[in-house]
């Protein structure tokens, strides 16, 4: 049958977002899911996973990616109870600081080692979240770039509550995961 065009591809990958907490890890969720932003905390409770589908080349057609987005809280003693079933079957993460509490920004080494502990070493993207509160940005976009070239990872600062940079960190992982896949041809 000529001129059939074949159903593009759909693929599904679990990221998992990773960081201190009150960094804005839910937040980024939401925003990213759902397009809205509530600055009212609420502890994130165990983890909770949310979908959204975006583009991505795979193999060089465009096909679809499923997102199954983890979010766990950020609470160190849950660490170690959460981290195998969190991270199994993990595809990608992204790494969260706050930019207005720098100790969360050196915090993510322990998350990284978790992680590359679980998981080895998959597509991560860096996000310096609160970007909207310069006025209090205690983290340089220098210095998340530098922890970012330490890892070969890309980085972004992003606003929960304005939206940027959030879908663009998201879709980063995204095609990070798919340009891994790309190599297996």
């Amino acid at each position: 049958m000529q001129g059939r065009v074949s159903p593009e591809k759909h693929i599904k990958a679990k990221i998992t977002l990773v960081g201190e907490v009150v960094v804005g890890k839910t937040s980024l969720v939401k925003r990213f899911v759902l397009d809205t932003f509530d600055d009212r905390y609420v502890a994130t409770v165990g983890t909770k996973v949310t979908k959204k589908t975006v583009p991505v080349m795979w193999r060089g057609l465009p096909a679809r990616m499923d997102l199954m987005v983890w979010d766990i809280m950020g609470e160190k003693g849950f660490r170690a109870l959460l981290k195998e079933a969190y991270f199994e079957g993990c595809q990608g993460v992204l790494a969260v600081c706050d930019v207005t509490r720098k100790d969360t920004l050196y915090d993510l080494n322990n998350w990284i080692q978790l992680t590359k502990k679980q998981v080895g070493n998959v597509p991560m993207v860096f996000i310096g979240n609160k970007v909207d509160l310069p006025d209090r940005a205690e983290v340089t976009v220098e210095e998340l770039a530098r922890l970012g070239g330490i890892h070969s990872s890309p980085f972004l600062m992003t606003s929960a509550k304005t939206g940027e940079g959030v879908e663009g960190a998201f879709r980063a992982l995204a095609s990070a995961i798919a340009e891994r896949h790309n190599g297996d041809l």
